[in-house]
């Protein structure tokens, strides 16, 4: 079996891949160690914000640089990187720090802290990036801004306009640093520190500006840097910059309400209201009949008022070829006006036309140079087309052309004032993923009956094979097990996802706020015999499997939190100042170590594909100190079964009871091994164990030292006698199962991992 599997991507899967993004391969890269790539997945065009966000303005700068304004809340915006206006403390006990402290977790302060205590306090114009914790970003980078008394003098203003030009600098320097692809900056040092806001915005607008043409700083410019503030007074102030600065731009015009924009690799499309024919842009389109009146149609009669009969006339001459006829804008705000002819809904193939008429106007406004072009709701009126099918159709023909175009273009979907039924279903069709279903993506896919409608827009990239994830593992059984994980949540058809892991038991305050902003979905937590499980379950299963993925990766978070803490603990206790390098090493299958397990594990129905020996000294180390405090020379050979994603964890900070809880703690709430391998696979019975094709255990050795007979709700051994402070070493379920309260009692001497559906007498 190779190391390397392809899922491929359509219908359901697609939309889930497209939602949760990239971070879905920092989950699989940290649950089994493998290296996800997706393929022909464009999420270039995914919006940064949240539906109720306002964009204000947009910018493009010669260096490819987008510059936006826009009124949200910076601890829900998922970019790169968040900016936090933060003190030289980097104490977040006010303001935007507080608020981003709050949201983002115990983490964000703690590194905080961490990081004034080991280099010192953060200089007034400096900037550092640490983790964002539980925030929608990688990054979260403290900029500490000039502080100013509430009437400051000339000089004091001008001293603290250079300090705001450095931060800004120091900020972007970091984005480059980092290979950040987007940045969100919010108006530093405008609130409690006093900054004047007008001069405030007016410095950050022209040191991006500035920073970004600058020949020096090119060698990784971001795509976007995101002026993003939550009150209207900070919002206005940095639109009026911008708009000094770089001058209006179509793409920014100021909106009393939020209006859909979507990013299409380098295609900006944009929903408005407004009469087509007022609207200021290279191109308009037309829709008219094969009579090529122009007084026909609503659409074409307003045209033909605002531009004039030399409108008609030039129409009238015009060659026909294709399914564009250009002719001059005349009196109208545009350069060209592109006039298709479509035909009614239930003439043959309508749909495929309508849709190939909106792609031929995107390619012949590229041919000709043109940056910007707006559509009317093509097909709604006379031509029968049902809103949403229009909707569907044209937006799919953007998002085709916008996969191999190289240029920048605007696009822009413009309903009338009115149509609020017409604005409503392009809205939806170009609302964030998890409110919309899916769209086809070719000219076949333009006619919903077609059995290539399941594929969506905007996903096709250049592999022929289609959308697909790509995993890539250390070994063909972890490969293997990483896809059926995957498999299992991107194929459901129905039923809620119940996720079974202790470290649900870890969610704090941050963990918790997160689920409550997960939409759609209704999460149930529950601990059943010692176990703890969160249910997702909701209407949609996409939505299902989508928070289930954002809570997978909530997991990841605290369980590399907890590892972390565990090392330092170790060090701690094993008087370290370093920690030594461990290491998993394969077994050799043709060892007598490999083999005589093999011929074992074969009894049971199992076969052995791998064995790995846990190199670990510091696990050694704790293990030798606990063994010389209980007095026990002899300790025994045991096995515990483990999940597959806690396996490598195993191995660098040894044995916990989050790791493996059994079927039934009947014994306590400890850390439970068996004897066999018969016992160890009825200790941890799986409830879907039909479906398995691995299993997992680690060999161990274990000092059970004293024990006696456990019962259920055990924390700590019993007592030895009336001395509370004497307990017994470990706690008993019979010979053959034995439950310890220190995960220093066990040293992890092999991991193990067994093929099932191989019994003994099919061996040689």
């Amino acid at each position: 079996m190779a190391n390397k599997s392809d899922l491929p991507l359509h219908g359901s899967s697609l939309n889930i891949v497209r939602r949760c993004g990239p971070p879905l391969s920092e989950i699989l890269r940290s649950k089994f160690g493998c290296v996800a790539t997706i393929h022909g997945v464009d999420f270039s065009h995914q919006k940064t914000s949240t539906v109720n966000d306002e964009k204000r303005f947009a910018a493009t700068l010669p260096g490819g640089v987008q510059v936006s304004v826009w009124k949200a809340d910076l601890a829900n915006f998922a970019v790169d990187a968040v900016v936090n206006a933060a003190n030289e403390q980097l104490d977040h006990c006010g303001g935007l720090a507080l608020a981003l402290s709050k949201a983002g977790g115990p983490t964000i302060q703690s590194e905080s802290h961490n990081h004034v205590r080991n280099n010192g306090p953060v200089k007034t114009g400096e900037a550092i990036a640490l983790d964002a914790g539980a925030l929608p970003c990688n990054k979260i980078i403290h900029a500490v801004g000039p502080w100013m008394p509430k009437n400051p003098s000339t000089s004091q203003l001008l001293e603290a306009r250079r300090s705001l030009e450095k931060v800004v600098f120091s900020i972007l320097y970091l984005v480059e640093q980092n290979r950040l692809q987007s940045v969100a900056i919010p108006a530093i040092s405008s609130g409690i520190f006093n900054y004047p806001l007008a001069d405030c915005a007016n410095t950050i607008v022209t040191s991006v500006k500035r920073y970004c043409e600058n020949p020096r700083s090119t060698a990784h410019l971001p795509k976007e840097i995101l002026l993003v503030n939550i009150d209207h007074p900070t919002v206005d102030e940095m639109e009026r910059a911008c708009r000094r600065v770089f001058g209006n731009s179509p793409s920014g015009g100021k909106a009393t309400t939020s209006a859909p924009v979507v990013h299409l690799k380098n295609v900006i499309l944009t929903l408005k209201r407004g009469p087509i024919e007022q609207q200021q842009t290279d191109v308009l389109v037309n829709t008219t009949s094969s009579h090529r009146d122009l007084s026909e149609g609503l659409i074409s009669s307003a045209l033909l008022k605002e531009a004039g009969y030399k409108l008609q006339d030039e129409f009238r001459s015009a060659s026909h070829k294709g399914l564009v006829i250009p002719t001059k804008g005349y009196n109208l705000r545009c350069k060209q006006v592109f006039h298709t002819i479509c035909p009614r809904k239930d003439e043959k193939s309508a749909q495929q036309i309508l849709y190939k008429s909106v792609l031929d106007c995107l390619g012949m406004a590229a041919t000709k140079k043109h940056k910007s072009i707006s559509f009317p709701a093509i097909g709604t009126g006379y031509l029968g087309f049902d809103r949403k099918d229009s909707a569907r159709i044209m937006y799919s023909a953007v998002a085709e052309f916008a996969r191999n175009f190289k240029g920048k273009m605007e696009v822009y979907f413009v309903i009338f004032p009115s149509d609020d039924n017409t604005y409503k279903a392009f809205e939806e069709e170009m609302a964030p993923p998890e409110q919309k279903a899916s769209y086809p993506s070719s000219t076949q896919a333009a006619d919903s009956s077609s059995p290539a409608a399941e594929r969506e827009d905007g996903f096709r990239g250049n592999n022929e094979r289609g959308p697909q994830i790509s995993l890539h593992g250390p070994s063909s059984e972890v490969t293997a097990e990483a896809g059926r994980w995957l498999s299992g949540l991107l194929n459901r058809f129905s039923g809620p996802v119940v996720i079974r892991n202790n470290f649900i038991q870890h969610f704090g305050e941050s963990e918790h706020q997160q689920l409550c902003r997960l939409t759609g979905v209704a999460i149930d937590e529950a601990i059943e015999k010692g176990r703890a499980l969160l249910s997702v379950s909701g209407r949609s299963v996409e939505d299902v499997v989508v928070a289930v993925l954002q809570v997978e990766g909530m997991l990841c978070k605290v369980q590399r939190e907890f590892a972390m803490e565990e090392k330092r603990g170790f060090m701690r206790d094993a008087g370290m100042t370093k920690m030594p390098f461990s290491e998993l090493k394969v077994v050799d299958s043709a060892s007598p170590e490999f083999k005589e397990r093999d011929v074992f594990y074969r009894y049971h129905n199992l076969r052995l594909c791998k064995m790995q020996k846990v190199e670990n000294p510091t696990l050694e180390t704790l293990y030798d100190l606990k063994r010389e405090q209980l007095r026990c020379t002899t300790p025994r050979q045991m096995l515990q079964r483990i999940p597959a994603h806690f396996c490598e964890m195993v191995s660098h900070v040894g044995f916990h009871a989050e790791f493996a809880p059994p079927k039934d703690p009947a014994y306590g709430a400890g850390i439970y091994f068996a004897g066999t391998v018969k016992k160890a696979l009825e200790v941890w019975k799986c409830a879907k164990e039909e479906n398995e094709e691995y299993v997992y255990f680690v060999e161990a050795e274990v000092l059970t030292g004293n024990s006696t007979r456990g019962t259920e709700g055990l924390i700590l051994p019993p007592a030895l006698g009336t001395d509370p402070n004497v307990r017994y070493d470990s706690v008993s379920g019979g010979p053959d199962v034995s439950v310890i309260f220190s995960g220093y009692q066990a040293r992890p001497k092999y991991i193990i991992t067994c093929r099932m559906g191989f019994p003994y007498k099919n061996t040689d």
